[in-house]
């Protein structure tokens, strides 16, 4: 189990108040880790629970849908941390419409925070990481990544260039001991997907093609994210782990 543990280790989380982003944080500190939890309002959840198993909590405020903060973000955790091993890169937003009716915001706003931000902060983080003989970044991808979906159509195209992204890094960030991988959640029951949850035909439509049978959980993506943070997966780079009850395999 020694492959597993974190002791020691500082991560980034973005978008940890809640969700995806809150039971990857809470999930790396179960397995040693000190948490920065990034995003664009305070995390007192979140931080209740990291500084009750008795790991650091630094809360960093962030609009990931600009870049202007994202060195400040990795230099004010080195100041305040010494050192950074671990990037997850989780904050994304969605819009919903027609194609036909898509505005030019909406494709903007998600385009520069599920794919821009993303880039931009694991330039900054590697660049360090590889100063610093290696590291982990973790992107969390989508079940959009492999498929089309209807009505989120900035959404898609982010979640499909995550996964891109996630192998050219993999590629040229290998020789510096830094692994790239990518979690691709299946129907989670979070913020983003209440509208879905709440929509009787749509939620059993979705859950009729889930072989477990039952929506996911922000804590069934814990194990996932401590594999891909720790020593356990040195040899796993370029990869995007679907955790999704089987929806990938009916």
């Amino acid at each position: 189990m020694n492959l597993f543990d974190l002791s020691g280790k500082v991560a980034i989380v973005t978008g940890a108040r809640t969700g995806i982003g809150q039971g990857i944080a809470e999930g790396l500190a179960e397995a040693g880790c000190d948490v920065v939890g990034a995003g664009h309002a305070p995390m007192p959840e979140t931080e209740a629970y990291i500084k009750g198993l008795g790991r650091r909590f630094m809360y960093y405020d962030i609009d990931l849908v600009k870049q202007d903060k994202i060195q400040s973000l990795i230099d004010d955790t080195v100041r305040e941390f010494g050192h950074l091993d671990i990037l997850v890169n989780n904050a994304g937003i969605i819009r919903r419409n027609d194609i036909l009716d898509f505005t030019e915001k909406d494709w903007d706003d998600v385009i520069s925070m599920n794919l821009k931000s993303l880039f931009m902060l694991s330039q900054a983080a590697a660049r360090l990481m590889k100063d610093n003989g290696g590291g982990k970044i973790i992107n969390i991808a989508s079940m959009l990544s492999f498929q089309g979906g209807i009505r989120v159509v900035s959404y898609t195209a982010s979640k499909s260039g995550v996964a891109g992204i996630t192998k050219i890094m993999a590629n040229e960030l290998a020789k510096y001991n830094i692994q790239v991988n990518a979690i691709a959640p299946g129907y989670i029951d979070t913020n983003n997907t209440e509208a879905l949850v709440k929509d009787a035909k749509r939620s059993a439509e979705i859950l009729a093609r889930i072989p477990t049978g039952r929506w996911g959980t922000p804590e069934d993506l814990k194990g996932a994210a401590v594999f891909l943070a720790s020593k356990a997966s040195d040899y796993v780079n370029g990869h995007i782990l679907a955790v999704d009850g089987g929806w990938l395999a009916r």
